[in-house]
């Protein structure tokens, strides 16, 4: 412990400005970088859409289908997480390169899902996906937070987030609408193509600021930036309780949210009689465009009420999940497919305020050479838990209640899920009580 502190005391001061781009690439690279993250969960969720038919067509059980879904992903994504984030943090490392070598791999695996002829063969790419898709959060989180102003952090890891409810959205409709005329391999093929072009347009348009740093460093003989070894890296991430609280917390979002996801879409289909097409449109942009908002606002109010008090910097997710679960509740219990698509709306916009501000806190609650492993060691819970075990979880309690629930066994769970979104206000709300004192660029 005491070495850890004796190599932090003695570093040089952390850089607390964005490397300096114009506001014109800026933008170009955070639209890029979000157009990469959309493709991250375009790739990823497209499944979910997907499984249904896939169920019929291969004669799986909802077990099978949790392990498609989530837990044959997220092994090797969270596993591989961290030594990937290690190789980001390295001050030279190319975290640009890291990024467009992911997406090339995760998309080249995504094609391969369609080619799949059997449960085995669809695991397998699978997991191929979740080991290209392992590279891209954690150095982006940290390529993001090189490039702008320490006051804008949570704006612009919010802006990149919005890639999640837009890619959700995207591989609903784009995905429903594909297997209704084509068939769900045709899906798999489509869009996975994409994701190879924009590796290349990575490749050779964005920048790295680390070589910005090393540049006026050496103009001005400042010292080297500092590094860690994994061990330091570890001990300090580990050490900031805060960080601990909010692991907790957005990993039980996680569990919730990928389990609702997955398995809400299943319930249109199997509850209200709906086609993956219908169900891609309705569902796809409702849920896309709620949690687009909230994605926006998460990180509109982290910035401006954090600048007044750091403690207010996880006000709206705790708001929001007290706010979203009995509504949803209502929504999953509505017989009316159209009024539950209303009730699920809000929840779905309030559920998704806690990406800016919690992971711009992570970046914050650390030093500079501990923030790509930051985010791989929240990213390792949250998608282990969340992605790994939610729809695996729900596909086995739908199992478990199918003989006393028939076709709603579903719903059951669903509605008990929502129930629970509670939980994580709890723990935002005990994290914010340690920012004011933890938070270190402020």
């Amino acid at each position: 412990m005491s070495s850890d502190a004796s190599v932090t005391a003695a570093a040089p001061p952390e850089p607390t400005q964005a490397a300096p781009f114009s506001r014109t690439y800026t933008s170009y690279a955070l639209w890029l970088l979000l157009i990469v993250s959309t493709l991250n969960y375009l790739d990823r969720q497209v499944v979910n859409i997907l499984a249904e038919s896939i169920k019929q067509d291969l004669n799986l059980s909802d077990t099978q289908i949790g392990l498609l879904t989530g837990l044959a992903f997220a092994l090797f994504y969270t596993f591989l997480g961290l030594p990937i984030a290690r190789l980001a943090d390295n001050q030279k490392s190319s975290r640009v390169t890291i990024i467009a070598v992911s997406l090339a791999l995760w998309s080249g695996m995504t094609v391969v899902c369609g080619l799949a002829q059997n449960f085995a063969q669809l695991l397998l790419a699978r997991v191929g996906v979740g080991v290209g898709e392992a590279g891209c959060a954690p150095a982006a989180h940290s390529l993001i937070t090189d490039m702008v102003a320490p006051e804008k952090h949570a704006s612009a890891i919010a802006f990149y987030g919005i890639g999640i409810p837009v890619g959700g959205l995207l591989g609903m409709v784009l995905g429903g609408v594909l297997t209704d005329l084509y068939g769900w391999r045709s899906a798999f093929l489509v869009l996975g193509l994409p994701g190879l072009l924009f590796a290349i347009l990575l490749v050779y348009t964005l920048k790295e600021p680390r070589r910005v740093f090393a540049a006026e460093a050496l103009r001005s003989n400042a010292p080297a930036a500092p590094s860690m070894s994994f061990r330091e890296a570890i001990a300090e991430v580990m050490g900031s309780r805060a960080f601990v609280l909010i692991t907790v917390a957005a990993s039980f979002v996680a569990f919730l949210s990928y389990g609702k996801t997955v398995w809400q879409a299943i319930l249109f289909i199997r509850t209200h009689d709906l086609s993956p097409g219908q169900v891609g449109i309705w569902l796809g942009i409702s849920v896309g465009i709620a949690g687009s908002i909230g994605m926006f606002l998460g990180g509109f109010f982290a910035d401006r009420l954090g600048a007044r008090d750091p403690r207010r910097i996880l006000a709206a997710p705790i708001i929001g999940m007290l706010f979203g679960a009995p509504l949803l509740m209502a929504g999953y219990m509505h017989p009316d497919w159209r009024v539950a698509l209303l009730l699920i709306f809000l929840p779905s916009m309030a559920n998704t305020l806690f990406y800016g501000p919690t992971f711009s806190c992570v970046q914050r609650l650390v030093s500079p050479p501990a923030r790509a492993m930051a985010t791989a060691i929240i990213l390792f819970t949250i998608n282990l838990v969340g992605l790994g075990l939610g729809p695996l979880f729900f596909g086995m309690l739908s199992d478990a209640f199918q003989p006393i629930a028939g076709d709603q066994s579903v719903r059951w769970v669903l509605v008990g899920a929502a129930a629970l979104g509670v939980v994580p206000a709890l723990f935002f709300w005990l994290a914010s009580r340690h920012l004011t004192r933890e938070l270190k660029i402020t």
